[in-house]
């Protein structure tokens, strides 16, 4: 609004100088250029982050199987052990348990699990590949929305803050130069302008 306000004042005003209309063009640039090209390269961006993480949803729940473990016992949680992604008052117990691969074998080893106070016999879900191998839970679809959205939103604000950017640095390099053409004419206007008996 502010380049179209400029665009119109400058029209005809005699002090307008070719600057102040470039300037004016400039914004008006970077104001469309904002709101048509930032919102349709987000729109690309968040298509394309979609399309793969919903293959990637896809693929991991053709590659991940839920099965159900049985505690055998509880292991005490080292420093060591813990997952450095988890919150500080995370609830989740090591233990020591026992499932069915896929495959029909019988696998075992520590996983961690959401159960409280976990006893030996308790079961609960997790996640395994097709060898038995524990593995993390997949991508839910409703993440993979967020995640595509979020990355066509940042998109959006790095292009508008780019084409801003831009807008700036030429308005600056105008301005520089406005002064650099200030001084020369400061300059030739001699170094005893403006003092008394000058020129008589």
């Amino acid at each position: 609004m502010r380049a179209i306000n400029g665009l119109w004042r400058w029209r005809h005003n005699p002090l307008r100088r070719r600057t102040d209309l470039v300037e004016s063009w400039v914004a008006l640039a970077a104001l469309l250029l904002i709101l048509v090209l930032a919102p349709l390269l987000g729109s690309l961006t968040g298509s394309a982050a979609g399309g793969a993480l919903e293959r990637s949803v896809r693929e991991q729940h053709r590659e991940r199987l839920r099965v159900t473990a049985t505690v055998v016992r509880k292991l005490d949680r080292s420093v060591l052990d813990l997952d450095p992604e988890a919150a500080a008052g995370d609830t989740r117990s090591r233990v020591l348990a026992h499932w069915a691969a896929p495959d029909g074998g019988d696998r075992s080893g520590a996983v961690m699990t959401r159960l409280k106070a976990p006893r030996p016999g308790d079961h609960f879900p997790i996640w395994t590949d097709h060898d038995g191998r524990t593995v993390a839970r997949p991508l839910d679809p409703a993440t993979a929305t967020t995640h595509a959205v979020l990355a066509g939103f940042g998109t959006a604000l790095a292009v508008a803050a780019l084409i801003e950017g831009g807008r700036r640095l030429i308005v600056w390099r105008m301005v520089r130069r406005r002064y650099a053409h200030w001084d020369q004419a400061w300059d030739s206007a001699g170094p005893d302008w403006g003092r008394t008996g000058t020129g008589s």
